[in-house]
């Protein structure tokens, strides 16, 4: 293994960028392989050691293999520099150090595995080792204080004979029952087989307690992903016997646990009840208990991360557009809450021996490695320093009165020059879920056109509308049983505030998101066209009664959302809160894009929206497919192509003089000249 200081990688991306960069004080589409996000933080028990990972995106620009973003692995002793131990292409993930401070284990799939299998790596140095195969992948781990036994989550292999190499591909919808089990295995005994531990439910991850006597799994009944997202409850179990000593029964999604350090108690994330949208409420049970207690059900925030320290709980708060790290006793009391920076974002945590390490980031930097210590904050990475030498849009929060007196806030990013008479164009970027939110981070991103949007002219507003998190429970449920109702009308709402400011100009507004963002934007294109000259949905929902047939998460849709089935009296209303119904009156120019192997929201919704307005409207619709894509587009080449289409969508159609009627961008985006080799000399 080479180790590589941290200056020299920063070197590496600095030689790699020059030409763009020298061309370019402006954050452009073409940088987006440039940022890089920190994650997956570990500290050692001691608190002396911390490993992450850092998502480097594949540059197919700069003529790398297309491909998903690889993570490498970096760790920093005490505060010295970040030292990379693992680069190259592939995915890191579940990080986890010996007692002793020797090795740090982690899940990887290398060059001939068939699997996802762990690794382990010697801090002194040296290779990566693999230390299990199993004969599926390995999802969560856990390998015992002593480096003697690994437990681990997978499924059994199929064991029916496989045909695909005659022909024979058809599969079975939704009737393979194969459960994830938590299994056991010897790491020092040769040729060790591996032994169920549980197999009462579907497991998808679990913790362990420090002093190694009892474990808690989440469990659901099955391996739908409906029941994955509202059916899990928690299992206590003495490793010993393999006894279950008792079950919580979860009252709604459940989010991250964690064993107090005594193993006394454990904290966990849940909804308040089987409506809330999100696992964002904190709670504490004692131990191999079925009681818990919600600590902050009325809270208006949203709790994303915990961690204990000492016999208090670490919480990693939410609230609105801007974070906290807030200490609470396990009865509820808020202690206290540190000291952090204003201009950063914290999104998740670790704690060793009372040294505190947390990613966070800012509306200047993606996400990197910080310190707090006695409410000092120092950050310990740096890998996104190039962006220094650009010229970053100025990103402010922007509150305004909805129709019915709701305050409703989000984050608007304006170019670096006074607005023009009459105003910017805007993009309104609506974010999925809806239980989502936008944080003031960094939130520029392929499908998020953020600073690159700003660079090329446009003001460009998140808004976090009725139905988001970070602001309680009660604003989040502001949405349910009224699809494309209040939370759809404050979007419109926020762009007559933004008109009102003289910022924004009302005939030169696009809107744009994927998923229920996607949904969002259909709704704009049709039923609020007026309102709109461009619109680019991605992924989204067309049709709420045809979507409730094809999508992976009926059941999720109904307790959280619609709160009544399609049958209950309810088909005409769904009809109406549906795009399609709208679709004749759309004077919208409409991009719609979606990717192929989509199962949240099947591509059909994207085909219907787009079949409606072209049989019903001569208004402008194009529709793209991206083979391979799910709901979002993991891959380069797809997330490349996608920001150029999305950006020359709205240049076409929120150009200075331009109608909803003018033709179409090409299809073609000229990539034989922006893949072609660069001269280093320009």
């Amino acid at each position: 293994m080479q180790k590589i200081p941290f200056k020299a990688t920063l070197l590496c991306a600095a030689i790699s960028m020059a030409s763009f960069a020298a061309a370019s004080k402006t954050f452009e589409i073409e940088h987006l392989p440039l940022v890089q996000h920190a994650g997956n933080i570990t500290v050692s028990k001691d608190g002396n050691l911390t490993a992450y990972t850092l998502a480097a995106p594949r540059n197919v620009v700069a003529g790398d293999e297309d491909g998903t973003t690889d993570t490498h692995l970096y760790i920093i002793r005490g505060n010295s520099e970040p030292v990379k131990f693992i680069g190259g292409h592939g995915s890191i993930s579940g990080l986890q150090f010996s007692p002793d401070r020797s090795v740090l284990y982690f899940k990887s799939k290398r060059e001939g595995d068939k699997n996802t299998s762990l690794y382990s790596i010697a801090l002194a140095g040296g290779e990566a080792q693999k230390r299990f195969e199993f004969e599926t992948n390995i999802g969560d781990y856990r390998v015992t204080n002593d480096g003697s036994t690994l437990h681990f989550v997978a499924n059994e292999k199929a064991d029916k004979e496989d045909f695909k190499d005659k022909g024979f591909k058809a599969y079975v919808y939704e009737e393979d029952q194969r459960l994830a089990s938590l299994w056991a295995v010897s790491l020092t005994e040769p040729d060790a087989k591996p032994t169920k531990v549980f197999d009462g439910g579907h497991v998808s991850n679990f913790a362990v307690s420090a002093n190694e006597e009892a474990l808690v799994l989440a469990v659901a009944p099955t391996n739908l992903v409906d029941d994955s997202l509202m059916l899990r409850d928690l299992f206590f179990l003495d490793i010993a016997s393999g006894e279950v000593k008792s079950r919580i029964d979860i009252p709604g999604k459940l989010g991250a646990f964690e064993f107090s350090d005594n193993g006394e108690h454990l904290a966990f994330l849940a909804g308040t009840d089987v409506h809330d949208t999100s696992a964002g409420v904190l709670m504490v049970a004692k131990s191999n208990t079925d009681s818990f207690t919600q600590l902050t059900a009325d809270a208006p925030q949203h709790i994303m991360d915990i961690d204990w320290l000492g016999k208090d709980i670490l919480a990693v708060a939410h609230r609105g557009v801007e974070s906290a790290l807030v200490i609470y006793e396990t009865d509820g009391d808020e202690k206290r809450t540190m000291r952090t920076p204003d201009n950063i974002v914290v999104r998740s945590v670790d704690i060793g021996d009372g040294e505190i390490r947390f990613i966070a980031d800012s509306p200047e930097h993606p996400r990197e490695v910080f310190e707090i210590k006695r409410n000092k904050t120092e950050k310990l990475s740096n890998h996104n320093a190039w962006l220094n030498d650009l010229e970053l849009a100025p990103q402010t929060t922007f509150t305004y009165t909805a129709r019915d007196g709701e305050t409703i806030e989000g984050l608007l990013i304006t170019p670096n020059t006074d607005a023009p008479a009459g105003g910017w164009p805007l993009i309104l970027q609506v974010h999925g879920g809806p239980e989502a939110h936008y944080s003031d981070g960094w939130i520029t991103r392929y499908s998020d056109g953020g600073q690159f949007a700003a660079a090329d002219g446009y003001a460009v507003f998140y808004p976090n509308y009725r139905g988001s998190t970070g602001r309680g429970v009660a604003f989040a449920k502001e949405h349910q049983n009224d699809y494309a109702g209040k939370e759809f009308n404050d979007l419109v709402d926020g762009v007559k505030a933004l008109v009102e400011t003289g910022k924004v100009n009302k005939d030169r507004v696009g809107i744009t998101g994927g998923s229920y963002g996607g949904y969002a934007s259909m709704w704009g294109a049709t039923a609020q066209s007026e309102y709109f000259a461009a619109a680019v949905a991605f992924v989204g929902i067309s049709n709420q009664i045809s979507k409730f047939g094809t999508s992976d998460i009926p059941n999720e849709m109904h307790l959280v959302h619609s709160l009544k089935w399609p049958w209950e009296d309810n088909w005409m209303n769904l009809l109406e809160r549906s795009p399609i119904f709208h679709a004749g009156k759309s004077t919208t120019p409409t991009l719609i894009m979606h990717g192929e192997e989509d199962t949240r929201v099947h591509p059909s919704q994207s085909m219907e929206l787009y079949r409606a307005m072209k049989v019903r409207t001569d208004t402008p619709v194009r529709l793209v497919f991206y083979p391979g894509e799910g709901h979002g587009n993991r891959k380069a080449a797809a997330q490349y192509d996608y920001s150029l289409r999305f950006m020359r969508w709205m240049d076409t159609y929120l150009a200075e003089g331009a109608t909803r009627s003018d033709p179409m961008p090409p299809t073609d985006l000229g990539l034989a000249d922006k893949l072609a080799p660069k001269d280093d000399a320009g």
